[in-house]
């Protein structure tokens, strides 16, 4: 059984590591949040950590489009690092900005490994405005390793906020990305029936409503809902309703599901 140890990375612009930070601990988990230029300078090392976080936020300000700087520095100044880490089964999150990043370095979907290009893209939302909105996820039995916990099917509740969502790819990668049975998460209407692109139960037309995928081992994940903002019960959005406060939110699953992973390598 390993103790937990999480490297939260932040740039100039991330501002949901906090959060993250706080959802980790809860879990008993040593969490750190560790600037890139620590890393780039070899005052950190990414070798101690089983868990590398890539929260939310606007890395960069995401000039060009959401997370391509970031995404950028990381394929070709940490790319042996990030190979290693990945290779050595220890478990890799991208939320939100950090899906982004994940698609923009070419780690995410990986259908061939790490990729030199971005093989998918999170667009402007169809909408083409900021959605800032509470959703409902079916989460899918997949090749996902770090969700085992999740049941196929379980529907639950997670905010979502960004302007450059909405998943795309060509036809032959989307064919292959369910082939290979790589969604994770998909948008859907409150009774887990499928959104079929439909505004809002879909709020940025995310192609297959795909809210969230992994990688082909499995043991890289990105999502554009937030889960750390649904971690406690008083973060849900009807929780003034409830005739007694739950502890925890729909959110915990997740980070809970990620941690007992990581105790199992």
């Amino acid at each position: 059984m390993l103790d937990v140890k999480a490297c939260i990375i932040r740039v100039g612009g991330t501002n949901c590591d906090f959060e993250t930070k706080v959802a980790l601990e809860d879990l008993g988990v040593k969490a750190d949040i560790i600037h890139m230029n620590q890393l780039l300078k070899k005052r950190v090392n990414l070798e101690d950590y089983n868990l590398l976080v890539i929260p939310g936020g606007f890395s960069y300000g995401d000039y060009v489009r959401a997370g391509a700087i970031w995404g950028k520095k990381l394929a070709f100044k940490m790319r042996r690092d990030l190979e290693n880490f990945v290779n050595e089964g220890k478990a890799v999150v991208g939320i939100c900005n950090g899906f982004q990043v994940l698609v923009e370095a070419g780690i995410l979907p990986g259908l061939s490994g790490l990729s030199n290009h971005p093989e998918v893209a999170l667009a402007t939302n169809s909408s083409a405005k900021y959605e800032c909105r509470w959703v409902h996820l079916r989460y899918h039995s997949s090749r996902c390793r770090l969700l085992s916990k999740i049941a196929d099917g379980k529907v639950l509740r997670i905010p979502v906020g960004h302007g450059e969502g909405r998943f795309v790819a060509s036809k032959e990668v989307l064919d292959k990305i369910v082939e290979l049975n790589l969604v994770v998460f998909t948008y859907c209407r409150p009774d887990g029936s499928p959104a079929n692109g439909e505004y809002p139960y879909n709020p940025n037309g995310s192609m297959l409503d795909i809210a969230g995928i992994c990688s082909g081992e499995g043991n890289v994940v990105g999502m554009m809902p937030h889960p750390e903002r649904a971690y406690f019960g008083w973060q849900m959005p009807d929780w003034t309703l409830q005739d007694e406060l739950a502890a925890y939110g729909d959110g915990r699953i997740i980070f809970e599901s990620i941690v007992d992973y990581i105790k199992g390598l």
